[in-house]
């Protein structure tokens, strides 16, 4: 009995042991998958600079400058270790007094796009020349000093975005630490803070001057970095948008706002039946329009009696170029997409959507829409290539990483945002940025605040109509609206890629940097 009870004891025993193996198996097994899933953390490298002096001649005079091309390392609020190194261009006026000499941070948008096309194309010290409105070519590329700089104006800071450029995440970053509208304002936030502390430039005058996407960072930002103890002197809005919201489905905002745009491009590209000698003029007509007949007309929606969409038809056609037909087969509601398929479709051509001045040809003339954007491609070979020159040869910036002129995480981007204020739920969680109120928000609570809004007349990405209607609607006092100023130029989204164009933006630009509070 005793030999029995033993050899039952060690099989319970047995038994027992076996019986916790799988369990023990199975919690071993889930600490090593969690820690395959949690991402592996990447080298933290040290923040670096390279330094060169040059010089500038501009209307006469010899401008002494230093440009640093450099990263800045940024920090998770947490743990206050790195997790982003962010990749920079900066020029500042050699013997400059900081406390007067203006500092401004530029950065293009996307979201998701490096800073290659302002950095190379508008008021930097040095420019690639293109024969836009035409496409360029290949190389060889002419990189020539800029004499439409705006550094007689104010130091210049030019930003990639976060992985963009040589911008990328470090330490425990990763893509969804700043693929989204308030990840993406937080890193730039960072940024800011970071190189104005570095650079001893917190009393310094200090301006925000965002292009497409980087309009509705820059209207974000200004409200971010002013509640964080940051005021702005101005903010520069080149080809906004402002509000997301005004594309969603089923509302036919997109199609009033499109329209003087339109009328723009066909008057640009002879389509008008007696053609006015002056845009200016023109468009004033066309706005009355849109706003007034036209708005009415779309909001009767199917209700809209047979009559009414016959005049209606037959004066949008008169605006766009369009035959009357098209446009009641459109029912009064034209795509870009189909605007710049259909407007020079008698020619074999399809148009740019950042710029309609721009013109290509496509697989056929029978389809829909177009293949391509000739405004993009007509360019992007000449400015990543003068990108990658420069920094390499001028600037004396070595690195092994790849320069990304786009970090491809639109179809990872967060696009919710934590908007500006309580005013109408502007404080609540917005699933489509509307950033026109953080913008009114930073300005009411810094009544010095100065925006200037420039605008391409040929500009299918963003139509300076809709940006007249949410600067316009920002419940401002009257006093505080006038500190809104707009600028209008023969040119598309890219307003610098028209030299004439860029004359003017940068003569009023020297009006706007000698307005504002300093």
């Amino acid at each position: 009995m005793k030999s029995f009870h033993r050899r039952l004891v060690t099989f319970t025993l047995c038994a027992g042991i076996l019986a916790t193996l799988p369990a023990a198996y199975a919690q071993d097994q889930k600490k090593t998958d969690d820690a395959q899933k949690q991402p592996a953390e990447k080298p933290i490298p040290p923040e670096k600079t390279s330094v060169t002096h040059h010089e500038l001649t501009l209307n006469g005079k010899t401008l002494h400058y230093t440009a640093t091309a450099g990263t800045l390392l940024i920090r998770d609020d947490k743990e206050e270790k790195p997790y982003g190194s962010i990749f920079y261009v900066a020029y500042t006026l050699d013997g400059a007094e900081a406390k007067s000499r203006p500092v401004t941070f530029l950065y293009n948008g996307g979201p998701g796009s490096a800073t290659l096309w302002l950095h190379m194309g508008s008021v930097g010290p040095m420019r690639v020349v293109t024969d836009s409105p035409k496409a360029t070519g290949p190389a060889p590329y002419q990189i020539v000093p800029n004499q439409y700089s705006l550094l007689d104006k104010t130091d210049l800071v030019f930003i990639d975005a976060p992985l963009t450029g040589y911008s990328r995440a470090v330490g425990k970053g990763t893509v969804k630490d700043f693929a989204g509208v308030d990840q993406d304002l937080k890193a730039f936030h960072k940024f800011i803070a970071r190189y104005i502390t570095v650079n001893q430039r917190w009393n310094s005058p200090k301006v925000l001057f965002g292009e497409s996407y980087g309009t509705t960072r820059s209207a974000g930002l200004s409200d971010v970095l002013e509640d964080n103890g940051i005021s702005l002197n101005g903010v520069i809005l080149l080809s906004s948008i402002l509000n997301y919201n005004s594309l969603s489905p089923g509302l036919d905002l997109q199609y009033i706002n499109n329209l003087p745009s339109y009328a723009a491009i066909a008057w640009y590209h002879n389509k008008l039946q007696n053609k006015p000698a002056q845009l200016a003029p023109f468009l004033e007509e066309v706005r009355t329009f849109a706003r007034g007949e036209y708005s009415e007309a779309l909001a009767e929606g199917d209700q809209l009696p047979q009559a009414k969409l016959d005049a209606i038809a037959t004066k949008v056609s008169q605006y766009t170029g369009l035959s009357v037909e098209y446009v009641k087969n459109a029912k009064l509601r034209i795509s870009p997409f189909r605007y710049r398929k259909e407007l020079l479709r008698s020619e074999g051509d399809i148009m740019g959507r950042y710029d309609a001045r721009f013109e290509g040809t496509d697989v056929d003339n029978a389809g829909e829409y177009p293949g391509y954007d000739p405004s993009d491609t007509g360019i992007s070979g000449a400015f990543i290539a003068a990108e990658h020159e420069y920094l390499e040869n001028d600037l004396k910036y070595e690195t092994d990483d790849e320069y990304k002129p786009s970090a491809e995480t639109i179809g990872e981007w967060d696009w919710k945002h934590r908007g500006a204020g309580s005013y109408r739920g502007y404080g609540r969680e917005q699933q489509m940025p509307y950033v026109a109120g953080d913008l009114a928000d930073a300005m009411r609570k810094d009544p010095k605040l100065k925006v200037f809004s420039a605008n391409g007349y040929f500009d299918l990405a963003t139509p300076f109509f809709a940006t007249e209607y949410d600067l316009d609607h920002m419940m401002l006092t009257p006093e505080l609206a006038k500190n809104v100023k707009f600028g209008y130029y023969p040119s598309g989204h890219m307003v610098y890629l028209n030299v004439d164009a860029l004359k003017q933006l940068v003569h009023d630009l020297d009006q706007f940097y000698s307005s504002l509070a300093m």
